[in-house]
C-alpha cells in the first residue's frame, strides 16, 4: 500500500470519529437541555394553574365600548398626483446609473434618449407604462396613474437635454 492511501485511509477513519463524536456530544446536549427546562415548564404550569378563571377574565374583560353613533363618516381626501420629479425620484435607481441597461437622464444619455424618442413618445409612453425588457410595468410601482408615469418621461426627457 503506498503512502498517499495510507494517508487517506487514516485521515478517512479519523473523520468518521470526529463526526461520530460530534453526533454523541450533540446528543448528549440536547437530552441534558431537556432535563434541565422540565423543571422550568413544571413551575410556570403550577404558576397558571393557581390563577383564578375570574383573574383571567378580569384581565381580558373590555377597556371601553363603541358606540356606532360616536363615528364620524369617512372624509373623502382627492389624491393629488405626483409630479414628474416626485415621480422620478423612484425611477433614478436605475435612470441615475444606467443600470440594466436604462437611459441614463443627463445630458451624457441624450443619444440613448434620443434613440428612443424615435420611435415617437407615444411608444416611449407605453413601454413606460407597460413595461419592457428589464425595466417592469410603471418602474415597479403599480399604484402610479398613467399620467403621473407619463409626467416623469417627459421630465426625464428635459433632464436629458
Amino acid at each position: 500500500m503506498s503512502e498517499t492511501q495510507m494517508n487517506d485511509s487514516t485521515f478517512s477513519r479519523l473523520f468518521i470519529i470526529m463526526i461520530l463524536a460530534m453526533t454523541i456530544l450533540t446528543i448528549t446536549i440536547m437530552v441534558l437541555a431537556s432535563l434541565a427546562s422540565s423543571g422550568v415548564n413544571a413551575k410556570l404550569d403550577e404558576r397558571y394553574e393557581q390563577e383564578s378563571t375570574q383573574s383571567i377574565a378580569q384581565r381580558i374583560a373590555p377597556v371601553g365600548t363603541f358606540s356606532a353613533e360616536t363615528v364620524a363618516a369617512p372624509v373623502a381626501v382627492a389624491a393629488v398626483p405626483l409630479t414628474g420629479e416626485e415621480v422620478y425620484v423612484s425611477c433614478g435607481a436605475c435612470h441615475d446609473s444606467g443600470t440594466l441597461g436604462a437611459p441614463i437622464v443627463s445630458a451624457a444619455g441624450a443619444a440613448d434618449w434620443n434613440t428612443r424618442l424615435a420611435q415617437g413618445l407615444d411608444t416611449l409612453y407605453n413601454h413606460a407604462i407597460n413595461g419592457i425588457n428589464n425595466m417592469p410595468a410603471k418602474g415597479g410601482n403599480a399604484s402610479l396613474s398613467d399620467d403621473e408615469i407619463k409626467a416623469a418621461v417627459d421630465y426625464m426627457l428635459e433632464r436629458a437635454k
